[in-house]
Order: structure tokens, then sequence, then C-alpha cells
């Protein structure tokens, strides 16, 4: 049986097939790894919520876990298909370096790209571990400066992620964090929401743990329907957190009444709103309004 003949100057089509291979690995990569690691303050409102679809969100503004499995995970696995795949064609490409400048440069082209995406998502994840660290530390230097409110908590009555209507007077005797978020928003809620429920984990067990109130901005997609995914997604724990909405009737007027700065596009149905936690204490009065941090969080429920 006759022999394909590899020409002395060039590549034969198994080889050309293994470079670029690897060259559309390390694209898929850059990209996959710039989709999830872009600043949340710079991204536009498509890419943030993408990029939470994809590979969640931790109290960071980083991918959670399961993103960083799938970041690490995902070039791997088509790394080892090339390999299984193209494995004589990449052996032969590696041999074929010796001979070739072009092709020497093009592996090292590929070497410091894969060395500067490294680099760049390890200073990408310090910078976000610092600002959250900086973020909490000016938290806790503000604590001093918060003023107890001491106000009534306006009327609270919408649908929960169980079906059931809650009544927040029916939560007397024991702390409240009240806090506002929707689901299509990919960068200050599931923080905000992170951070209230890590605010519990201190206090269970001490008879000061909160329960967790989170109240929809968005009752046009977030209907009570959509609550449980919603819950899920946020992952709630089974007591003690709930998701609210109502009719759009309804929760506008909670959000009025609880003085939610707030402005909806109407084209996008995206919307601006700050990051802010109702602390109530156990007579159901407001005793301080936050704009998160946990460490913040836990210490006003510890002044009550």
């Amino acid at each position: 049986m006759p022999r394909t003949r590899v020409p002395a100057h060039g590549f034969g089509r198994e080889q050309a097939q293994a470079l670029a291979g690897l060259i559309a690995l390390f694209v898929i990569t850059a990209a996959w790894w710039a989709l999830a690691l872009w600043p949340a303050d710079a991204a536009p409102a498509w890419l943030a919520r993408t990029r939470y679809v994809c590979f969640g969100v931790n109290e960071t503004g980083l991918p959670d876990a399961g993103g960083w499995i799938g970041l690490i995970a995902g070039p791997l696995g088509m790394f080892g298909i090339l390999i299984i795949g193209w494995r004589e064609g990449l052996f032969r490409l590696i041999r074929h370096t010796r001979r070739s400048r072009a092709l020497a440069a093009t592996f090292a082209i590929l070497a410091v790209g894969v060395a500067a995406l490294v680099t760049g998502a390890v200073a990408r994840v310090q910078q976000a571990r610092a600002s959250t660290v900086a973020v909490e530390r000016a938290s806790e230097r503000e604590l001093a400066t918060f003023q107890k409110l001491d106000r009534d908590a306006p009327p609270l009555v919408l649908t929960s992620q169980t079906g059931a209507i809650l009544d927040i007077t029916t939560l007397k005797g024991k702390p409240v964090l009240v806090t506002f978020a929707y689901a299509h928003c990919a960068t200050v809620c599931p923080l905000i929401v992170t951070q209230s429920l890590k605010a519990q984990a201190p206090l269970r067990g001490s008879g000061d743990e909160p329960a967790v109130l989170i109240v929809t901005l968005d009752p046009w997609r977030d209907t009570p329907s959509r609550l449980p995914t919603m819950a899920a997604s946020w992952q709630l724990p089974a007591e003690h957190a709930y998701v609210l909405s109502g009719s759009v009737e309804q929760v506008e007027t909670v959000l009025d009444q609880w003085q939610v700065p707030r402005s909806r596009d109407l084209t996008t149905g995206s919307i601006t709103h700050p990051p802010l936690v109702y602390v109530l204490d156990r007579e159901g009065h407001i005793a301080y309004a936050a704009t998160g941090g946990v460490d913040a969080i836990v210490n006003l429920i510890r002044r009550l």
C-alpha cells in the first residue's frame, strides 16, 4: 500500500489540522476566560448576564466553584481530545519545529499567550480578592458612623418560593434582613444576595440568626411561578430565606413603601438600583440600612 509522502518544506494534512487545533484551542480558551473574568464594573449588561449564566458569580464577582471547574476542565478536555484525535500529527509537528523557524515562532507565541493568560487570570483573582477585603474593611470602619433608624417597617405581604403568602409581621421575635434583587441581574444582585445569606452563618445557633427576605425588583418577569427557580439559582437554604414576588402593582407598592431607589430601562428591562439591605430588630423595626459587606451586616445584627 503506497505511503503518503510529506513534503520536506511543508506540513502533511494531519500536521496542519493539529496546528489549527492548537491555535483554535488557545483562541477559544482566551475568549472563554475573558468572558468569565471581565471586571463586573466594566462589563456591559448582556456580557455580565451571560457570564452569570455560564459561570455563576461569588461574593468577589468572580466565577463560583462550578464556574472554575468549567474554566479549567474545559480546555484540558479539549486538549485531551486533540491529543487523541491528532496524536501522530502533533508528534510530527513537534519534530518539525526543529527544521522550521516559522513553526518554532508559532509555538513560542502560543506559549507566551498561555503564560499571559494564566498571569492575567491570577492578577484578576488577586485584584478581586483585594477589592473585597478593602470593601469589608471599609464597611467595618463605617460601622461607627451607622445611625440607628428605629422606625417601623412598612407592610410586606408577598408570595414566597413555597407558594405561600409571607407576612413580615409573622417573623417578629428574630432579626430580619430585607434586600432587593431580580433574576436577570448579573452584577449587584448575586453579590448582595450572597452576602445576606453568608451573614446567617456566623450567627447560626446563637439565637441571632436572621431570616433573609429578597424582594424582587422585576415583578414583570420574576412572577410567583418563577420564584422556585430563582431560589435554586441563588442557593437559598430550605429555611429562613425567602424570595418574594406578587403582581406588578403589589410589588411596586412594597418597593415604594420601603423607599427603594430604582430605575427600569423599558427597552432592555435592566434595573439600576443600590445594594440595599435593611436590618430589622426582633420587634419588627428597621434598625439599620446597609449597603452590603458580610462582616458589616453581622456586626449590625449583633448591635440590635
